[in-house]
């Protein structure tokens, strides 16, 4: 028996209504945001060193704590120049005024620059060519995670930040010649690291900012998420002991967190 002509257009529409078709399942997945893994080493009160793996949502909040500094990237420590990968809890980092601060924290994860998360979000590297600052340096290529920040003020950040010294995120410093981003489509290990207090230390011959979330990170989240996040840092109980930021920091074209003191 033929179908009638008004059954078969119905039977067309339901063939093409996805949301009626579509296994439950795969409607709640689309929502439910993209995973990430990240590898913590922490140094414990009695010096030895805990390794953990966490699995947390690949939120900025997450991935700003584990994308800064590149595999390979040279850090002056008390024993000279090491690799980041290298680094250990315990190991003695030079700041930028002189003085040596314990690692108490180092970071990792592995991000794919040229693909976009599910959201859209990129994750694209910055490369600073030799010699992009003059004099300045640096000596050879660095290449930076999206979450690095650099003690440097870019010049149309100079009226907002005057003369005080200014933690720039490194797009900022973007140039097209000299200072470029770069998506390499392979998986790239990253890394950040946290001292005793949030300092400044040198990588490459440039000077970067230590991990520090912000005065402001927790205060839109869940105490579910909080509570990720927190399990992450061994040395600390609460934001607030990470304590005050050294710089001024710069967000988005404008000055985002003053440290107190200052």
């Amino acid at each position: 028996m033929a179908i009638p002509h008004s059954l078969q257009r119905a039977a067309n529409n339901v063939a093409k209504s996805s949301a009626i078709l579509q296994d439950p399942a795969t409607l709640r997945a689309s929502n439910r945001p993209q995973l990430r893994r990240f590898e913590v080493a922490s140094l414990l009160p009695n010096g030895n060193i805990a390794e953990t793996h966490h699995i947390a949502p690949a939120l900025p909040l997450f991935e700003e704590a584990f994308s800064a500094f590149c595999r390979g990237s040279l850090v002056d420590t008390e024993s000279g120049p090491i690799a980041v990968e290298d680094l250990l809890p315990g190991d003695r980092l030079i700041t930028q005024d002189g003085s040596p601060q314990t690692l108490m924290w180092k970071g990792s994860t592995s991000l794919i620059p040229g693909r976009a998360s599910t959201r859209g979000r990129s994750h694209r590297l910055t490369s600073f060519m030799a010699d992009c600052f003059g004099l300045q340096g640096p000596m050879s290529c660095v290449i930076t995670g999206p979450a690095a920040r650099l003690l440097r003020t870019p010049p149309h950040l100079l009226a907002l930040a005057g003369t005080a010294p200014l933690l720039t995120p490194v797009h900022e410093f973007h140039d097209g010649m000299s200072i470029v981003e770069t998506a390499p489509p392979t998986p790239v290990e990253v890394f950040h690291l946290s001292l005793d207090r949030h300092a400044v230390i040198k990588i490459g011959g440039l000077e970067f900012e230590t991990y520090h979330p912000g005065p402001k990170a927790l205060q839109l989240t869940s105490h579910a998420i909080r509570t990720l996040y927190l399990n992450m840092f061994s040395h600390i109980n609460q934001l607030g002991d990470f304590g005050p930021v050294a710089y001024a920091r710069a967000g988005e074209g404008q000055i985002a967190a003053v440290p107190s003191g200052r």
